[in-house]
């Protein structure tokens, strides 16, 4: 199925590894050109030559306010045109409620959050009729996580932020979409699966709540946020999909 992919141009953040660089090498593979961005300079540049000659790096904090024009200016200086982008950052610090402090709940805010909502904005005034603005975001915006008490607070925040930003768009031919992972095998979820004292005890019991019985790939996650982001999804806006092995029982 050809997705219409060929040379559109895409800013996808959290790139140098995880969810973020998974979509970022598939939007390539399917003929995409893709500004990859990161907190760590070495990184980045790193993920963007991994990723070939339709790839450049740039190095940049979401929480950062300066951070979404200059990004954009990049995208459009380095291949001359800007379709739309793809909004993921690292998970907060996990913890319980009563162990989080008011500083890791700031630092959470301004680059979970409002980092998010500031590259939407940025993006949404410069982005034309079939643009597309995506944000990857976590089952714990219908279901909280337990021990990821902050992202629990801040991502369903930003799937509201996100449907509302749909609605307002849409007469404008912007679409606005959500992907909500659950347990795909990245190293921040093997991180958390460590976090129980025993990695391969809470990875199966995981998995036997999954109905698929396993943990997503990367590259499955990645296959899902390109298609959500082309034109082959020209009329999906709005929605929040899981990609989850099943996972989310509810409608």
């Amino acid at each position: 199925m050809d997705l219409g992919l060929k040379d559109r141009v895409y800013i996808v953040t959290g790139a140098t590894r995880g969810l973020g660089f998974a979509s970022a090498r598939e939007l390539v593979a399917d003929g995409a050109k893709v500004l990859v961005t990161g907190r760590d300079e070495k990184r980045t540049a790193e993920a963007a030559a991994e990723l070939g000659p339709n790839a450049v790096g740039a190095a940049a904090d979401n929480a950062d306010p300066a951070a979404a024009g200059r990004l954009i200016a990049t995208a459009r200086e380095r291949f001359g045109r800007f379709d739309g982008i793809l909004i993921s950052v690292g998970g907060p610090v996990p913890g319980f409620a009563v162990d989080s402090t008011d500083a890791q709940w700031s630092d959470a805010f301004e680059s979970v959050f409002l980092g998010a909502v500031r590259l939407a904005r940025a993006s949404a005034a410069v982005l034309g009729e079939g643009g597309v603005i995506g944000f990857v975001l976590s089952g714990s915006v219908h279901e909280p996580i337990p021990g990821l008490t902050i992202s629990n607070g801040l991502r369903p925040g930003l799937a509201g932020f996100a449907k509302s930003l749909s609605v307002e768009l849409g007469p404008r031919g912007i679409r606005v979409v959500g992907l909500l992972p659950a347990r795909i095998d990245t190293d921040r979820v093997r991180e958390l699966d460590a976090l129980s004292g025993d990695a391969a005890a809470s990875r199966a019991s995981n998995e036997s709540r999954i109905p698929l019985r396993r943990y997503g790939s990367p590259q499955e996650f990645g296959r899902t946020a390109a298609f959500l982001l082309s034109p082959a999804a020209s009329y999906l806006t709005g929605v929040m999909l899981p990609v989850d092995g099943g996972s989310r029982h509810g409608f």
